[in-house]
């Protein structure tokens, strides 16, 4: 394949599996006759993962290394990575194996075939059941609140022209959501089911804290409606509260309210005072994400670089 390829793979404490992505890679490269780079990109790890990347580069020219300074997260990981990318196809797979790189031959044929763009689509997941219903419910969740048609079951794990990418880079969000972005720019899009693997091996890297993080990413940057559930709220607030005021002064009016209100006022208070708190918790949600576009810092920092 005379076309040049860039992988890119986001980096996270994966020291002691690396060589065996590195080896199922290889053998793609090998197989199809690829024109590759890869780029592998250290998110701040706190095992020996960038010492690791050095020495696998001495047995892999065509690795290109890139360690950050700390661990910026996942999508700014990756981010940082297609800004290096210079093949004419990339693919965005992760370190764990779960994405397997024996199936990258079947995605690169789409873009041969007139496709830009072409995604995996989950059809199993081998995760815990929490994580399944979790992953399910957001994906689902998402789709319904999104301005813009986002997949469902789709990772970041795809192929992509170079076109593509140059006008993914165009959005320089600071909480960039990517498989946000790549359906927000458009072009001839394709997804593939495929079935996800167990990880090699260890613990995933992705906590609560940073799945939550990349849910909100997604819902507050692709979806208004959130904010404008603060007005039905409002208004809904306000229709209870003029019911329950007509009946309070029917009531007076006829003489019968009674003189005990104490658990009534108080169910009141909650209530509207949680609603209260939900709705700051919305309006903060944008708030921030404002405060981080107009700070316009880079979105990391690279301590070091190989091959590049």
């Amino acid at each position: 394949m005379s076309t040049k390829i860039s992988i890119i793979v986001p980096v996270f404490n994966s020291c002691s599996f690396l060589p065996k992505l590195l080896y199922a890679i290889d053998e793609q490269r090998i197989n199809n006759n690829w024109n590759l780079e890869l780029v592998l990109v250290d998110d701040g790890s706190k095992d020996n993962s960038f010492e690791q990347i050095i020495l696998l580069q001495k047995q892999y020219s065509y690795i290109k290394g890139i360690k950050l300074s700390r661990n910026f997260g996942h999508q700014v990981a990756v981010r940082t990575g297609l800004q290096y990318a210079t093949g004419e196809y990339i693919a965005i797979i992760d370190d764990d194996l779960q994405d397997p790189p024996s199936i990258l031959p079947g995605f690169f044929d789409y873009l041969n075939n007139g496709y830009d763009v072409a995604y995996g689509v989950r059809r199993k997941r081998k995760e815990r059941f929490f994580k399944k219903v979790a992953y399910n419910a957001f994906y689902r969740i998402l789709q319904k609140l999104s301005n813009i048609e986002i997949p469902l079951d789709t990772g970041d794990f795809c192929v992509m022209k170079k076109v593509v990418i140059e006008k993914m880079l165009l959005l320089n969000e600071k909480n960039p959501f990517l498989r946000g972005i790549r359906a927000w720019v458009g072009f001839k899009q394709i997804g593939v089911q495929y079935e996800r693997q167990a990880r090699a091996e260890g613990e995933s890297g992705y906590t609560i804290s940073k799945l939550l993080k990349i849910a909100f990413d997604g819902i507050f940057s692709f979806s208004k409606i959130p904010i404008r559930f603060i007005t039905y709220l409002g208004l809904i607030g306000l229709l209870i509260a003029t019911i329950y005021s007509v009946f309070v002064i029917t009531l007076k009016l006829m003489g019968q309210l009674p003189e005990k209100g104490y658990a009534t006022i108080i169910l009141l208070i909650s209530f509207f005072g949680s609603l209260t708190l939900i709705c700051l918790g919305i309006i903060g949600e944008y708030i921030v994400r404002i405060y981080d576009e107009t700070q316009n810092r880079p979105h990391s920092i690279i301590a070091e670089t190989i091959n590049i």
